[in-house]
């Protein structure tokens, strides 16, 4: 068995001749051995990239087929309101663009244990609670404003409050961090605000009774709900709405698995190298749920473009496009006649070196066959004929 493996360790990579040595059926025949090793063999041949090949093209159309097939459909989690979740194409122009401002930004929070599992219910439910962000808004009943002093007063549901292990004095304490200029009075069942501004008109007051509404009291910014759903042996608590650093700062949380939808916080809280596995990830999510298959490899490429750079950028005008050295390719894919004439002015060389503008002007694109700086240099043959 050893001698026949031994036999395509020139063919094949270490890596996968240590893959098939690891996975071969027990008591296989010397017969079936080769069978598997030539079948693996001609698989690697074949995905091999020949030099000069159009990779970027191939992964272009490799991804942009299948596109064509995807639902346009968002998920929605039943029973839980605002909580949805965006699938086929559209997430995968999210992704592409690099937006920042995510349609449904949702996070799958992994706990450790005993909270994972899940034993007790009470404690898991807490958790998710104490992670949901908690506004002002959602603990008043009501916001008013008296137009002889234009003072704000708020009334506190006390039921919500107690629900939420919330007291007045944590309520005080976020609203006195967040609002500057205000002198808060406790009323025992409200609060009033008054600004230490003597210049205080109508028009600010009702401002300031608008924005005091989103004060965060409680929770992580930006979480607006909050689902705990078991998966496999554990539970984990997905979310709508994300805040990666704030999450990760909670000692029941599992850091290592904990990630979210928004490759931009990704970007910010563990680097570049992560954003580049999260884009991996989250378009393979979406082309395998489809039914759909695509080689991870043109995913890769699409990955390594958005952040080659170092920062994470989009496949639009304002971001790798943008980076192109080619005045042409730049013209070809937007504005057109700014390119051209920004590139004029300052005298800019295009070098043809790559496919779009040598298709432009006409002429052969240097990829493959067109390719002739390509030499191979051959072998003399010993004991060559005097």
């Amino acid at each position: 068995m050893a001698d026949i493996i031994s036999e395509y360790e020139d063919r094949l990579t270490s890596k996968i001749v240590d893959e098939v040595r690891n996975n071969l059926p027990k008591g296989a025949s010397d017969a079936k051995l080769k069978k598997i090793m030539e079948a693996v063999s001609e698989e690697y041949r074949t995905a091999k990239v020949h030099p000069g090949e159009s990779v970027g093209l191939i992964s272009a159309e490799s991804i942009g087929e299948p596109g064509t097939q995807m639902t346009l459909n968002t998920f929605h989690f039943a029973g839980v309101a605002e909580m949805n979740v965006t699938l086929g194409l559209p997430r995968i122009i999210e992704i592409l663009d690099g937006r920042k401002a995510l349609e449904n930004p949702m996070m799958e929070i992994y706990l450790k244990k005993p909270h994972a599992t899940g034993k007790k219910i009470e404690e898991l439910r807490q958790l998710a609670l104490r992670i949901k962000e908690t506004k002002l808004k959602d603990i008043s009943t009501e916001f008013t404003i008296n137009i002889a002093d234009f003072t704000i007063e708020v009334k506190f549901d006390r039921e919500k409050m107690k629900e939420l292990e919330l007291t007045m004095g944590k309520v005080l304490d976020a609203i006195t961090k967040q609002l500057k200029g205000y002198n808060i009075r406790d009323n025992k069942d409200s609060i009033t605000l008054k600004s230490r501004s003597k210049e205080e008109t109508f028009n600010d007051a009702y401002k300031t009774k608008e924005k005091i509404k989103d004060i965060n009291v409680k929770g992580v910014k930006g979480i607006s709900q909050v689902l705990p759903v078991k998966r496999e042996e554990e539970f984990i608590i997905i979310t709508a709405g994300s805040n990666l650093a704030d999450v990760l700062q909670l000692e029941e949380v599992d850091a290592y698995r904990t990630t979210t939808n928004n490759i931009f916080e990704i970007e910010q809280v563990l680097g570049i190298e992560a954003a580049r596995q999260a884009i991996i990830n989250e378009i393979f999510k979406v082309i395998e749920s489809q039914g759909l298959n695509v080689d991870v490899r043109h995913i890769m490429l699409v990955a390594d473009t958005m952040c080659v750079s170092g920062t994470l950028k989009g496949i639009t005008r304002y971001g790798v496009v943008s980076e192109k050295s080619s005045v042409l390719a730049r013209a070809s894919f937007e504005t057109p006649i700014k390119h051209i004439i920004n590139a004029a002015l300052v005298g800019e060389v295009d070098n043809l070196n790559s496919v779009i503008e040598n298709v432009m002007v006409n002429q052969p694109v240097p990829i493959g066959t067109g390719l002739p700086s390509l030499v191979v240099k051959l072998q003399e043959k010993k004991g060559k004929e005097k």
